[in-house]
């Protein structure tokens, strides 16, 4: 039995994995999806080939022979992609940390150290697996040589296998004669001219014929077409340098022992606190348990029994700090002394050495030890949850002074992150990669470490990084604002409704009707196939654009055409209204509690600006720019004895940038309560103050709240139907107009490349890793988050500010009145009668002294019986 050696070409199957697997980032930004993708290729190789032997070949970069031929004719190869780059000294460090062997030489090209070895390899009775995505390597197959090219799809690998007579069968001629078939048709992306006018079939012919480009050209007169003949004769220098490049050396002198490369176990302990830190939580358990077992677990223990639960407690109060884990058992049937909700065991820690999980039973149901937690998260100095809203519930002596949600504050340090748990802060913040397949007790005992542990490296971070005041005053009193906002939900009037949902569905069946007649004929409108074959076959709508499944239906190709096209608008108000119908008129129903209110949920570590945003179901998105979306608002009413007040900031978002580029005419705009869009149209259009017709202020909002989101011209030419060079001129208007605008604009996209985030006033930051991609159009996108994000962020954080301080007024004073919704610049009070007019000067008072500008902040007030009218 002969042993075998794979040979892997390092730099080429890095390169496949970067392009075939998505971007994946660690906690520390690092890039790190090709080194995922190269060792989910390898270890697919080792797994099946079981070699004996093993090495990674990568080029080196400095100059070559080879190099040099590439500059004389066609220049340097394109750059590496920076976060490619950047990935080649970790695929080193990963494979040296596994033991396998790594071959580079000055001097020597990736594939030329594989030609050789391979050679070497077979003499030496081997049989030898070349992994690489260069084809260049086919012309290396033997009998005892094969070549293993991997493409990655959507993370998955598949492998073609050539050895020299599948190169044979695959491409006509021997491994030998392949090299001369490149010769003559090139090769754009290594940089192998070849010679022009021949391709891959012409090529093919000729070498099948007449084996090498020598003997070709000895018969060049003789060569079909006429064409490849002229131009081999005129090329015939570039022809043979074009071999030379597409000839790999079986003879190089190489520093390859075959001692050094035999494999053993690559799971090592180095190589498992690597995959840790790059999180590669889905190859964690190719390691040996023994290995990959955090040490922390021999610290975990369960307790029962009364006397030994109260002990453990007692020991807990006097403790600095406390981290705690509510847990859920999984499971249709719930322990016996359980809460409802799931929830049949209690996790605490409270020193680095102990961690206990209490399960409920009959010494110890759900409400005594929620109890003695609550009692411990008012007596203890830092009491540390992983998400503490979710729990508040069961915690009625929690306070905010001592209160710490890891999660908040893992959020703050990197909000690029859609969604955090646990796990996530365990990894990033303790190097604790958890297996998934740990048992419900021992994963609620990681929580409760996890958030006892995490405290000191976050508030360390935080410190570092200027957000301690952040989350001090800001984020971690919101926890509790948020929550008593969810356990007061909005009440909505069930059989209105349906009624609205009625509606809804009656004007649907016109349009259907309406649409079949202009059609001609009955189809699926919601089928963006047959809509496309209606619009643009049998209508002959001009705009059509041709996808690989049909024509494009998407919402900017019927805007263009609805104007004409009355079936177009029908369409889109079709559309609309479909969505209204099933989004809020059904599915607001599914939301109603048996109190006859929607408790939502407000999360806060979700948007990367800071915003708060909304769920099941989202009342930030209810529709408010047709008349028949606002109208869902009626449904909201408040409880009897009481009122909507709504208070809504006016132009915030314009107000920060005024401050914040301190352009002088924009300033003094606002100190004089001018009208903003309407002297911004005076500005750019040039014309009187007076004399602004109401088109123009419109196309002037557009341009001053676009220049907030920092708009291309592209993008305001197509919200006003104008043509590019016009929105253009438009934006250069505007800051001749506001000059401290494009300076401080400018700033904020260059302190962002310089710092690699965007910061608010109040010190949020908002990392733009975007500014550094290798894509224009990430790059441009980044640009504009820098520019956008200081301002967003800015805003989220004074109505975060106005939202806490206005709740703890009305309860400082008693008040039946209470905060029940935010959406975005806007909240929503349901004011007991006899409240309104406090209400609104607390409203008035806190929002607008949220934040000290140099510009007046304004909030605008409306009451009504339903949230409609108070909008």
């Amino acid at each position: 039995m002969r042993e075998k050696i794979v040979l892997i070409d390092g730099h080429s199957i890095l390169n496949r994995a970067f392009y075939g697997v998505p971007d994946l980032t660690n906690s520390e930004g690092l890039h790190t999806n090709a080194v995922y993708g190269f060792l989910n290729i390898m270890f697919k190789i080792l797994d099946e080939e079981k070699p004996e032997y093993l090495t990674v070949t990568f080029d080196v970069h400095a100059p070559t022979f080879r190099h040099e031929m590439y500059q004389e004719y066609k220049g340097t190869r394109k750059p590496m992609a920076e976060e490619l780059r950047q990935q080649v000294p970790v695929i080193k460090e990963v494979l040296k940390a596994m033991n396998i062997e790594i071959i580079e030489q000055a001097g020597l090209e990736a594939d030329d150290l594989l030609g050789t070895i391979s050679h070497q390899c077979e003499k030496e009775g081997l049989d030898v697996s070349i992994i690489s995505g260069d084809r260049d390597t086919l012309q290396l197959t033997t009998e005892h040589i094969k070549v293993r090219i991997p493409k990655t799809k959507q993370g998955k690998t598949e492998i073609e296998d050539y050895l020299a007579a599948d190169v044979k069968e695959r491409y006509g001629v021997t491994p030998t004669e392949f090299i001369d078939v490149k010769a003559l048709m090139g090769d754009t992306s290594d940089n192998i001219p070849g010679v022009p006018g021949i391709g891959e079939k012409t090529a093919t012919k000729i070498i099948q014929e007449y084996k090498t480009i020598e003997n070709a050209y000895e018969h060049v007169d003789e060569l079909k077409p006429p064409r490849a003949s002229k131009n081999l004769k005129e090329f015939w220098e570039q022809a043979q340098m074009s071999k030379t490049l597409a000839t790999i050396r079986l003879d190089a002198e190489t520093e390859f022992d075959l001692n050094g490369a035999r494999h053993g176990n690559p799971y090592t302990k180095e190589a498992h606190e690597l995959f840790q830190k790059l999180q590669f939580k889905n190859l964690l358990g190719r390691f040996d348990v023994e290995t990959s077992a955090n040490d922390v677990e021999a610290t975990f223990c369960e307790v029962t029994g009364k006397a030994a639960i109260e002990k453990i407690f007692k020991e807990a109060e006097k403790a600095e700090k406390v981290g705690v884990a509510f847990s859920k058992d999984k499971g249709n049937v719930l322990p016996l002394f359980a809460h409802p909700s799931g929830i049949g065991r209690i996790a605490l820690c409270y020193t680095e050495k102990k961690t206990v999980t209490i399960p409920c039973d009959m010494e110890m149901d759900f409400e005594t030890l929620a109890g003695m937690i609550s009692g411990l998260a008012e007596k203890v100095k830092v009491f540390s949850m992983c998400g503490l809203k979710e729990s508040l519930n069961y915690l009625p002596q929690a306070k905010r002074e001592n209160s710490f949600d890891v999660i908040v504050a893992a959020y703050l340090l990197n909000p690029l992150k859609s969604d955090y748990d646990y796990e996530d802060v365990a990894r990033e913040q303790l190097g604790l990669l958890i297996d998934e397949k740990t048992e419900e007790s021992t994963k609620a005992c990681y929580e409760a470490y996890t958030a006892y542990m995490a405290v000191e490296p976050l508030n360390r971070k935080m410190e570092e990084t200027g957000m301690t005041k952040l989350f001090r005053e800001i984020e971690m009193p919101l926890v509790f604002t948020l929550y008593e906002m969810e356990q007061a939900g909005i009440h909505v009037e069930g059989e209105a409704l349906k009624a609205y949902g009625d509606q809804l569905g009656n004007r649907i069946v016109e349009l259907e009707k309406e649409i079949y007649d202009m059609a001609g004929e009955t189809f699926n409108i919601n089928s963006p196939k047959q809509l496309g074959v209606i619009l643009f076959e049998k209508l002959e709508m001009p705009h059509a654009k041709k996808t690989k499944t049909g024509y494009s239906t998407a919402a900017d190709v019927l805007d263009k055409l609805a104007p004409e096209y009355p079936i177009v608008a029908k369409i889109l108000e079709y559309r609309q209204l479909t969505k209204l119908k099933s989004t809020y008129a059904d599915g607001l129903a599914t939301f109603i509690g048996p109190d006859g209110r929607i408790h939502g949920k407000f999360n806060q570590t979700i948007t990367a600006t800071g915003r708060i945003s909304s769920t099941e179901p989202n009342l930030q998105n209810i529709p408010v720019r047709m008349e028949l979306g606002r109208l869902i608002r009626k449904v909201f009413v408040p409880k009897e004895g009481c009122v909507f007040v709504d208070a809504d900031y006016s132009q915030i978002e314009l107000r920060i940038l005024a401050h914040c580029s301190g352009d002088e005419q924009l300033i003094q705009a606002y100190r004089e309560a001018r009208d903003i869009h309407r002297m911004t149209a005076s500005q750019v259009f040039h014309v009187p103050f007076d004399e602004v017709t109401d088109l123009q202020r419109r196309n002037a909002k557009a341009v001053n709240f676009g220049i907030v989101y920092g708009i291309s011209s592209f993008g305001l030419s197509q919200d006003l139907s104008i043509t590019r060079k016009e929105a253009a001129r438009y934006i250069e208007h505007y800051f001749e107009t506001y000059p401290g605008i494009k300076t401080f604009l400018d700033q904020c996209v260059a302190d962002a490349k310089e710092k690699g985030y965007a910061v608010t006033l109040f010190g949020r930051r908002r990392p733009v890793p975007e500014l550094k991609s290798s894509n224009f159009m990430q790059r441009s996108f980044g640009e504009r988050v820098a520019m956008n994000a200081p301002i967003q962020g800015t805003a989220a954080d004074i109505i975060k500010i106005a939202m806490i301080r206005v709740s703890d007024e009305m309860k400082k004073q008693n008040m039946k009145s209470r905060m029940i919704l935010q959406v975005h610049d806007e909240l929503l009070i349901e004011a007991a009668e006899e409240e309104v007019d406090e209400v609104k000067k607390i409203l008035k008072e806190e929002m607008e002294h949220a934040a000290s500008l140099s510009v007046p902040l304004l909030a605008d007030m409306h009451t009504g019986k339903n949230w409609y009218e108070a909008k």
